[in-house]
């Protein structure tokens, strides 16, 4: 089957370990289009997935847009603790660290300068997303309680 082309019903996310996978298919995983292994042609380190960088107070906004787009590109699961990194000596290692460094790449493709200055040299895309959210992540508890007294006031 071609390269992205349509995909078997019999897929595990791209599970190199599972190798009921492989033996129904005459693909590797980086080759199916669901599994998280897969880069597609336009996938390059380049590609700028949001509109908006990154500049500090945009974070809630940016974190969502970027969430959006990794979805579509089925690699959220870089940044959010669901796909943990392979051992040196598993099959999927080379692949995961390819998509990986990817995912890096296009997290400080959209973010300003001074702050991928701050992240350039975090060694996965996981930590890169949660030191992120650390810094910048603003809880809106404190804009609810602004909204709520705005509206007694009217009221």
């Amino acid at each position: 089957m071609a390269r992205g082309g349509a995909s078997n019903n019999n897929n595990n996310g791209g599970n190199c370990n599972n190798t009921n996978y492989f033996a129904n298919l005459d693909r590797s995983a980086s080759d199916d289009s669901n599994s998280p292994y897969y880069l597609s042609n336009g996938d390059h380190p380049g590609l700028a997935l949001v509109s908006q960088p990154l500049i500090g107070n945009n974070y809630n906004s940016w974190s969502r847009t970027m969430t959006m787009s990794l979805i579509a590109k089925s690699k959220l699961c870089f940044v959010d603790g669901s796909l943990s990194r392979p051992a040196l000596d598993d099959e999927c290692y080379n692949s995961w660290f390819r998509c990986n460094s990817m995912v890096m790449s296009w997290i400080l493709h959209v973010i300003s300068r001074e702050i991928a200055d701050s992240v350039m040299y975090i060694a996965d895309a996981e930590d890169m997303w949660n030191d992120l959210h650390d810094r910048f992540h603003q809880n809106s508890g404190p804009r609810v309680f602004q909204i709520k007294q705005l509206l007694n006031v009217l009221y």
